[in-house]
């Protein structure tokens, strides 16, 4: 009897480790991701200030990752050659108001969604940024839940609510912004019977073994 019980907990080990160790591919570099107001591609540049800057996306061409696992989405790239820092206060920068799209493209599943983001701007030293990002919404999937083109299956992508663009002397590498996500999945219909299945034998080998004693 124990053998039988240890043999049914081996198996729902193994059908929750298989839902847990799927992978999927992804990637930011659709044409829908960038900056939108203004319509600038992958940069931004500022609006006023003393100081030249920039404010550069470097997409995620093609990530693999298992699930559940935090992923890269990309980088922001803030750079202000000019800048002094803000106790100085001789050269500062400022960015206006804008809006970035974040296109998921979902290459395992076959589908696409997208997390907008929005800034109030704000003003830049070489060791002061005022600038972040809110996103909305913050999960994409599964099915097609917030999905533009195609189906996300069982898997969701998460986003945190605020990106924070850290100062040009910042960030590692410097003056870099990892953006980071959150991917993980849903077990399948056919994976829940299964699961289910296995813990009702579990349930009726205990029952049988205490009707026993």
């Amino acid at each position: 009897m124990r053998a039988r019980s240890t043999a049914l907990a081996t198996v729902l080990a193994f059908l929750m480790a298989v839902t847990a160790s799927a992978a999927i591919v992804y990637s930011t570099n659709g044409s829908g991701t960038g900056f939108v107001t203004p319509t600038t591609g992958l940069t931004l540049n500022q609006s006023s200030g003393t100081a030249s800057a920039t404010l550069t996306f470097t997409p995620n061409i093609s990530g693999s990752s298992g699930v559940p696992s935090s992923i890269d989405l990309g980088d922001f790239r803030l750079v202000c050659p000019g800048c002094s820092t803000q106790g100085d206060g001789t050269a500062s920068s400022i960015f206006g108001s804008f809006t970035f799209d974040l296109q998921i493209s979902d290459t395992t599943d076959g589908a696409t969604g997208t997390f907008h983001g929005t800034s109030t701007g704000g003003t830049i030293w070489s060791d002061v940024s005022n600038i972040s990002l809110t996103w909305s919404p913050l999960q994409l999937g599964p099915g097609t839940s917030n999905a533009e083109t195609g189906d996300f299956g069982t898997t969701f992508f998460t986003k945190q609510l605020n990106t924070y663009i850290v100062a040009p002397n910042s960030g590692t590498p410097a003056v870099d912004t990892t953006l980071q996500g959150y991917v993980d999945s849903t077990p399948e219909p056919a994976t829940f019977s299964l699961i289910g299945g296995a813990l009702l034998g579990l349930a009726f080998l205990r029952r049988k073994k205490l009707s026993r004693s």
